[in-house]
């Protein structure tokens, strides 16, 4: 027996922000990602078999939310910084799929092509079909001090 439940659905988000201190512009990129008032926890990339994609989702506030993620965040006007997720579904939907993140100080095309290689590769390793993979991404041209994050957050319906 499990002590929590297993999520059962999933969503991308992103966002991005600007602040006058890096945390405050990674707790902006939250608010634009509509997890600014949730306790994300930071989880490894699986996605439980059978999980339904949501294009949005209720959260409780402050409640703890288990989110594999990308972030990055940067105080050097005028760099452009970006995070993206993938997520790999399986065609079996009684197997895992598969998350992966990755931010970068490069232009989000960099970035969502590093993501979803690394996705396309762990199927691959675990010798699964792939059914299709999901990319969300987010770029930002730093002004004082910005940040930028990409999540699939799991939850439980």
């Amino acid at each position: 027996m499990s002590m929590l439940p297993t999520p059962n659905v999933f969503c991308l988000v992103k966002g991005a922000g600007e602040g006058r201190m890096l945390l405050n512009a990674f707790d902006q990129a939250l608010l634009a990602a509509g997890i600014g008032d949730t306790n994300i926890v930071r989880m490894s990339s699986i996605i439980p078999p059978g999980a339904c994609e949501r294009s949005r989702m209720v959260l409780p506030k402050g409640g703890l939310i288990p989110t594999a993620y990308a972030h990055i965040d940067s105080d050097l006007s005028g760099e452009i910084i970006s995070a993206a997720v993938a997520v790999a579904l399986p065609d079996d939907i009684t197997q895992a799929g598969v998350i992966m993140e990755y931010e970068a100080k490069a232009p989000l095309h960099v970035v969502e092509d590093k993501v979803r290689q690394m996705a396309e590769d762990a199927f691959a390793y675990r010798n699964r079909k792939l059914r299709e993979i999901k990319v969300t991404g987010i770029e930002h041209t730093v002004q004082e001090c910005g940040a930028v994050f990409a999540g699939a957050v799991l939850w439980y319906e």
